[in-house]
């Protein structure tokens, strides 16, 4: 089920009626939600004064609570904009065609004073390895395309249950890049491949591609991406926005496509890191029925403008990605010092060892847990017949037809083996001490790196160009990272990576509020064709 129209939605929707009485303006709703999202300046639709690219979850539902506007026409007007920009990138797989039945629900919650907190009515995308009953979840691969699995994932039950509106699925690389030597992020051969919404030849970076790419074109207010190690914060560094990959355990893997339970984690990613905080709040199973000025008590930290003062941020420079991201990032720690914030310049240890062991690791884990999950679905039921299906399947091979790791994959040691037992047990001793050590020896807040380089060009012949050893630490480790737009490189953007010890989402995410506030770094894209700066 590729994306419906709206008017396919609409048409057979039984509660037609209840919509247009609980929309006031709807008319309105389809004049100014044009969503070509190319003519305004700032390359955003606007919905009776909304300006979808800045809007936050407390405004909305600021306005959903004095009456000037509902679940309903806000998620009319995210459709309509998928109908209109997606094409341009390829993020949105498809669309909920109860997604509009969802928000009229949420409409009546809130006329009845029964809303169920910050979340209720807002359109959130799921990346396409996260199980949901109602619509396909194939990890981009064809041979999950078909049968929805029989239950939810539990963090979609828990945002169902804090009244989120399922707006649908986006587009990943395949197998979360854990399939080839040598990948092309935001590629799958069930999406197609997925382009950065700033510069269109240009690479958004996996595996989160399509959930990061939607939200910097704002086709929803919040995505739910995934990562292993990278693939929350590298493409929400690549596309400009926000993106949060929690401590280990704070959301729920059950009814994830896995790779490895040492490390797997899905996580918010928004325009902004109030957004982030509301949604972890429910995806960790806070308490959904705290207003959304009281979720993870980050709304003050939003607006503060003094939150950097006496903060100490731990600067690792990595200026193996180039001579213009260091730059930015002495512009960066400048801004942040200015702000009353003491910037030291930090190189966190251990990190030669963590590469060579990390990937190891990974093969028997993933081994271990995707034969768990293939058993639980139709289609090839384990990773010996996933191989075979790749191989008999031609679609499989479109744009890179390696399945290298896969392969090492099923020749790779059991996780009972004590070889691999004492590389896992070395692994997460050297990440969290690489933090741990860092951060105690110079008394620091957060450490801080660049998210990413400038967006490559999307090749399926080269792969991708990114070696990006920034988010390693804290993916091994387990601990929160967090990357905030810090500027451009020409026309492409690039993220500022805050990394804290284990459990501190709520301090980070914190931090990152008052770092976001002093950057001010975010701009809508503009979909340019290509562009010189870059690799």
């Amino acid at each position: 089920m590729k994306k419906r129209s709206i008017a396919a939605l609409t048409a057979g929707l039984a509660v037609a009626p209840l919509l247009a009485a609980g929309v006031p303006g709807q008319s309105a709703v389809a004049a100014e939600s044009r969503t070509d999202g190319f003519s305004s300046p700032s390359g955003s639709a606007l919905l009776r004064g909304v300006d979808l690219d800045a809007v936050t979850i407390p405004e909305l539902q600021g306005r959903m609570k004095r009456g000037s506007l509902t679940s309903s026409q806000l998620t009319l007007a995210y459709l309509r904009r998928i109908d209109a920009v997606d094409p341009k990138i390829n993020a949105v797989l498809r669309t909920s065609p109860t997604a509009l039945s969802q928000a009229v629900a949420s409409d009546v919650r809130h006329r009845l004073g029964k809303v169920r907190g910050p979340l209720d009515g807002i359109p959130v995308l799921l990346k396409d390895n996260v199980n949901t009953r109602d619509m396909p979840t194939t990890a981009g691969s064809l041979a999950l395309d078909g049968t929805p699995p029989d239950t939810d994932a539990e963090l979609v039950g828990r945002l169902r249950a804090a009244g989120a509106v399922i707006l649908g699925k986006t587009n990943m690389s395949e197998w979360a890049n854990f399939r080839a030597a040598k990948p092309t992020s935001g590629w799958s051969a069930v999406g197609g491949q997925t382009h950065n919404p700033y510069v269109l030849d240009r690479n958004p970076c996996g595996s989160s591609s399509g959930s990061a790419a939607a939200i910097a074109a704002s086709l929803a207010q919040v995505a739910i991406g995934t990562e292993t190690d990278g693939s929350i914060v590298c493409p929400a560094g690549m596309t400009g926005i926000v993106g949060h990959k929690p401590s280990l355990g704070v959301v729920s893997q059950s009814g994830v496509v896995p790779i490895s339970a040492e490390q797997d984690t899905a996580g918010p990613m928004a325009r902004n890191v109030i957004d982030n905080a509301i949604t972890l709040s429910v995806l960790g199973g806070h308490d959904a029925a705290a207003g959304a000025d009281d979720a993870f008590g980050l709304t003050e930290a939003v607006t503060r403008t003094g939150g950097l003062r006496g903060k100490r941020i731990g600067l690792w420079r990595l200026p193996s990605l180039g001579a213009d991201v260091d730059a930015l990032m002495t512009r960066t720690a400048a801004r942040l010092r200015a702000a009353g914030a003491q910037v030291v310049e930090v190189t966190p240890p251990y990190q030669g060892r963590l590469a060579e062991l990390e990937f190891p690791a990974l093969l028997s884990e993933f081994h271990r847990d995707i034969d768990t999950y293939l058993a639980s679905r139709n289609g090839p039921r384990d990773l010996a017949a996933l191989i075979e299906f790749n191989r008999t399947h031609p679609a499989e091979q479109t744009c890179f037809a390696g399945q290298e790791l896969f392969e090492q994959a099923l020749a790779a040691p059991s996780t009972t083996d004590p070889g691999y037992l004492a590389m896992r047990a070395e692994l997460k001793d050297l990440s969290r001490r690489s933090i741990d050590e860092t951060m105690a020896a110079h008394d620091l807040d957060a450490i801080a790196s660049p998210a990413n380089p400038p967006a490559w060009t999307t090749d399926c012949a080269r792969g991708d160009n990114d070696v990006i050893p920034s988010s390693t630490p804290a993916a091994v480790a387990g601990y929160p990272s967090l990357s905030v737009p810090a500027g451009f490189v020409g026309e492409l953007p690039v993220g500022l990576l805050l990394m804290a010890g284990d459990q501190q989402d709520t301090e980070l995410l914190s931090l990152g509020a008052a770092v976001e506030h002093r950057l001010k770094a975010w701009r809508a894209p503009r979909y340019l064709p290509s562009a010189t700066p870059g690799r």
